[in-house]
C-alpha cells in the first residue's frame, strides 16, 4: 500500500490554570506509555493561548499530521479549542478519567470538562473526532487514538487525493453519475479526460522498453496455465500508460485513483479489456473504478485508508438461486435466502483476493463484440475466480443530484459456497439485507455499485463519515428496528 499516507500522530495535553498541571502532564505520559511507539508526546502543557500556540509549533516540528488533545483535567475552554484552529490535520479530543489519584488533590473533573470542550468547538464550527465515550484511563485512551488512526489515515488521503477520469458513462449506465461539487468540498481534486486521451498515452507506450518486464511479472503470477497468455504484452503496455498518467498528472496531489471508461468502445480500441490491470492496480492500493464511477473510486481509496489493505467494487448484481441456498448455504448457517445475493464484477477482484485466481475473457462483450470466434481476442484481460470467504463490509459515499453527501455501511461475510459462475464473484450474506436492499438501497436510490472492504471496518467508516459532516449514513438495521419508510403492518 505506497498510495496512503503514513501517520504521524500527537498528542498534547490541557490544564484548566486552577487545577495541578502536574496532574494532567502524570496522565500524558502514561497515556503515551501505554500507547507506546508511534505518539509524539507534546512537552507544552497548554493553560493559556499563548501555550497553545507553542504547542502547535512543537508537533509541526515534529511531524505530527494527526493530534490528539488530551483532558488531564478540565482544561481551558477557549485555549484547548483554539488548538482546532491552529492545527490543520486530523483531531481527537478525549479526556481522563478519575482513579490514578486521591479525589482531592488528584481530581481533574475532566468529564465535566469534555462537554464545554464540545461546546466551544461548536463555537468554533471545528468538527473533530470524539470518541464514543470520551474518558478513560491510560489504556483506555490509548485505545481510542489506535481507533481514531484509520479515520485519520483516510482523513489526509483524501485531502491529497486525486481522481483521474477518463470518459463519460456509456447511456445505459448513467446510475453511478454524479455532481463532483461534494467532491472538492472534501478537498478531493477531480481531473476529467477523454478516453480518447488515454488512448494516445496508450499508443505512445507501444514500443516501451519496460514492456517485457512487466508482461513476465503477470505472466509470473497468473501461472503457467493461461490460455489467454498472448494477450499480457497489451496488458503491460496498458499499466505503464497508467503507472505513468499518475506519475505525471499528479501535480499538488499525491495519492491517485482512477475512474475509467471500460466499454463499449475500449475493447474495439485498444484490443483488450481492462478488469486484470484494473485488479493490479487496486491490489497495491491504487483503487481504478469500472465505468467511470467516480463516487466508486473514491469510496475504495476510503476503505484502502481505513483497511490498509486491498478492496473490491461490485455490482449488488444478482439473487442467489434457491437450489444453491438450499444445498449450501441453509444446511450450514441461519441466513435467509433473501439475506444473500452476489457480488460481481468482470474480472477487477485483485489475484489475492480469489480463490483459483485466472484470466479469462468478458463473456457478456464477446456475445456482442465477436460472437463469430470462436475463441476471444479483444474480449480477454479479465481476473476471474470465486472471492475468498470471510468478513466483509459493503459501503459507499455518494453524492445526490443536490449535491449532498450521503452514505451506506453493512457489515456481513462472504461464504465459502461456489457460485457456479463467471467473473470475480462471491455469495454474500448481511443480516437483514432484504430490508436494507429495499429501504436503503432502493429507497435512496443508491447505484448499483458497492465498495467492498474485506474485515468488518463499520466502526472506523461510519466515524469517518460523521467526520466529513455526512448526515444521512444508513446502515443494516436489526429486525426490531424498522426503517422511516418500512410499512409497519
Amino acid at each position: 500500500m505506497t498510495n496512503i499516507p503514513q501517520v504521524k500522530m500527537g498528542l498534547i495535553a490541557v490544564s484548566r490554570s486552577c487545577f495541578p498541571r502536574a496532574l494532567s502532564e502524570r496522565r500524558r505520559a502514561a497515556v503515551k506509555a501505554a500507547f507506546g511507539e508511534g505518539l509524539y508526546e507534546c512537552p507544552v502543557c497548554v493553560e493559556n493561548e499563548l501555550d497553545a500556540r507553542k504547542a502547535v509549533e512543537d508537533v509541526k516540528a515534529a511531524g505530527v499530521n494527526a493530534l490528539c488533545v488530551y483532558l488531564g483535567n478540565f482544561g481551558p475552554e477557549t485555549p484547548e479549542t483554539m488548538i482546532a484552529d491552529m492545527f490543520d490535520g486530523p483531531l481527537m479530543y478525549t479526556s481522563a478519567a478519575e482513579g490514578d489519584g486521591d479525589l482531592h488533590d488528584g481530581r481533574g473533573d475532566a468529564f465535566c470538562g469534555m462537554l464545554n470542550a464540545s461546546y466551544n468547538l461548536g463555537l468554533r464550527n471545528k468538527r473533530v473526532y470524539i470518541p464514543e465515550y470520551p474518558c478513560g484511563t491510560a489504556q483506555e485512551v490509548a485505545q481510542q487514538i489506535r481507533e481514531f488512526l484509520p479515520v485519520a489515515t483516510a482523513l489526509l488521503g483524501l485531502r491529497g487525493l486525486k481522481i483521474f477520469a477518463f470518459g463519460p458513462r456509456p447511456n445505459d449506465f448513467l446510475a453511478c453519475n454524479a455532481p463532483i461539487k461534494a467532491l472538492y468540498d472534501l478537498g478531493v481534486a477531480v481531473e476529467e479526460h477523454s478516453e480518447l486521451d488515454l488512448l494516445v498515452a496508450y499508443n505512445k507506450h507501444k514500443h516501451d522498453p519496460r514492456i517485457p518486464a512487466k508482461a513476465a511479472e503477470m505472466a509470473e503470477e497468473l501461472g503457467s496455465n493461461n490460455p489467454y497468455a498472448g494477450v499480457l504484452p497489451r496488458l503491460a503496455q496498458y499499466e505503464l500508460t497508467l503507472e505513468d498518467w499518475m506519475k505525471e498528472h499528479l501535480g499538488c496531489s499525491q495519492y491517485a485513483a482512477f475512474a475509467n471508461k471500460c466499454w463499449p468502445a475500449f475493447q474495439t480500441e485498444f484490443g483488450f479489456v481492462p478488469c486484470y490491470v484494473n485488479s493490479r492496480l487496486t491490489g497495491r492500493g491504487i483503487p481504478v473504478s469500472c465505468e467511470v464511477d467516480i463516487y466508486g473510486a473514491l469510496s475504495e481509496y476510503i476503505g484502502v485508508c481505513i483497511s490498509q489493505s486491498a478492496v473490491t467494487l461490485l455490482d449488488i448484481n444478482n439473487t442467489v438461486p434457491a437450489s444453491i441456498y438450499q444445498k449450501s448455504i441453509q444446511p450450514n448457517t441461519s441466513y435467509r435466502l433473501n439475506e444473500t445475493f452476489m457480488g460481481f464484477h468482470c474480472g477487477n477482484t485483485c489475484s489475492s483476493l480469489l480463490k483459483n485466481p485466472h484470466m479469462g475473457y468478458q463473456l457478456i462483450m464477446k456475445r456482442d463484440l465477436e460472437p463469430d470466434l470462436p475463441e476471444p481476442d479483444i474480449t480477454r484481460g479479465t481476473m476471474e475466480g470465486d472471492i475468498k470467504a470471510g468478513d466483509i463490509t459493503f459501503y459507499r459515499l455518494q453524492s445526490t443530484a443536490d449535491t449532498k453527501l450521503r452514505a451506506y455501511i453493512a457489515q456481513g461475510e462472504v461464504l465459502d459456497v461456489p457460485t457456479e459462475s463467471f467473473g470475480s464473484i462471491g455469495i454474500f450474506a448481511i443480516p437483514e439485507m432484504n430490508r436494507f436492499y429495499r429501504h436503503v438501497l432502493i429507497e435512496k436510490q443508491y447505484p448499483h455499485h458497492g465498495a467492498v472492504a474485506f474485515g468488518h471496518h463499520g466502526k472506523a467508516l461510519f466515524e469517518l463519515f460523521r467526520y466529513l459532516g455526512v448526515t444521512d449514513i444508513s446502515y443494516n438495521q436489526p429486525k426490531h428496528l424498522p426503517y422511516p419508510t418500512e410499512n409497519p403492518f
